[in-house]
């Protein structure tokens, strides 16, 4: 095992009798917001500890067992126990760099998932309702909540601008690398010659706020708008003004939601959309300014990234930042999205255990 490995995780096995004694405290067991906070550190410090002294004892094992190799009776035993401890070893030391990995709290949450038209005109609308299918297919199999926040239908029955909501486990977590530019290779269906033409559209996946830890809006800075919703939703939707449209006057951020049935419920999940942009804008701009130090890192959330290409008439999609080419096109659009995820999340792994070598 690499020494900077090893002194990590005699650091998380310092910080769990370090955790045993604070929850042992009467004034932290009085405080239920630290409670938690520090019983869910507790949990986590545990799972990398208890393999670490599994690990150790194989370790153990091992010299035990070498000390018997001289022995002509116990030699053979004696190297079988070697071998069976060494590849023990080798399991859990991959699984102890995977527990080491910084983990973002943020990957728990919902996710808010955005897809706006680009260049195309009309084909990049249609384009923009097939990622949609594609991201619902995809919820749908991950036993995920999918709801529409806000839609702009073209006239061709694609989207000029969608967003939902996803709702489950890990949502934001599995979902977070989808941010950046899609762009399409096909023949669109407006073309009469059948000519392949490159369409665009931007993705944009941000987790949901969490109530406590959500931006502070100050209403001073809000415009809100009533306007009567438009498009699907049966004979009610277009009777009464309950889609709400919500300005931050200071950023020109604007969200809205036309979904629900009442007005009060619309603003509610605007400014839940809105609290989530601007902290989506104070990440972006952060990650901005530490992007010279995280050179190339998988996802970075910059929408002016072409980070996929779907091209339908060799039945392929490619993704850019791993130099990943699957030929299952149709699979793809059809919701099967789990081996290009899994791809990106291990990407994202190495990177961070790269990150943690040069700590």
């Amino acid at each position: 095992m690499k020494p900077f490995l090893r002194h990590q995780l005699e650091r998380h096995a310092e910080r769990l009798a370090e955790l045993d004694f604070l929850l042992s405290r009467e004034d932290i067991m009085g405080d239920m917001a630290q409670y938690r906070l520090l019983s869910r550190e507790h949990a986590e410090v545990t799972a990398v500890a208890g393999r670490w002294a599994g690990y150790q004892k194989r370790e153990a094992d091992i010299a035990t067992a070498q000390a018997l190799l001289d022995d002509p009776e116990m030699a053979a035993m004696a190297q079988e126990e070697i071998d069976q401890a060494q590849a023990e070893l080798a399991q859990l030391e991959a699984e102890l760099q995977r527990l080491l990995l910084p983990r973002d709290p943020q990957d728990e949450r919902n996710a808010f998932l955005e897809i706006r038209a680009g260049t195309g005109g009309d084909e990049s609308a249609l384009f923009a309702a097939d990622l949609a299918r594609m991201y619902t297919r995809y919820a749908a199999s991950a036993g995920w909540r999918v709801e529409v926040m806000s839609a702009h239908e073209s006239e061709l029955g694609g989207y000029k601008e969608l967003v939902l909501r996803i709702e489950g486990e890990r949502a934001f977590g599995r979902l977070r690398f989808e941010s950046g530019g899609h762009r399409v290779q096909r023949v669109p269906v407006t073309e009469t010659q059948g000519r392949i033409h490159t369409s665009a559209c931007t993705v944009a996946v941000m987790p949901e706020p969490d109530e406590h830890e959500a931006v502070t809006l100050n209403p001073a800075e809000l415009r809100i708008d009533t306007f009567r919703a438009s498009g699907a939703g049966g004979q009610h939707i277009n009777k009464t003004d309950s889609a709400v449209r919500v300005v931050h006057l200071p950023t020109g951020i604007v969200a809205e939601c036309q979904d629900g049935r009442s007005q009060h419920a619309n603003k509610a999940q605007a400014l839940r959309v809105l609290q989530a942009r601007l902290q989506e804008k104070e990440r972006s701009e952060r990650a901005a300014r530490e992007a010279a130090l995280r050179k190339g890192l998988v996802g970075s959330g910059d929408r002016s990234d072409r980070i996929r290409t779907y091209n339908f008439p060799q039945g392929r999609v490619t993704d850019h930042r791993i130099n990943l080419t699957l030929y299952k096109l149709q699979a793809v659009m059809d919701g099967d999205l789990g081996e290009v995820l899994e791809a990106l999340g291990h990407a994202r792994e190495a990177e961070l255990l790269a990150e943690l070598e040069e700590i």
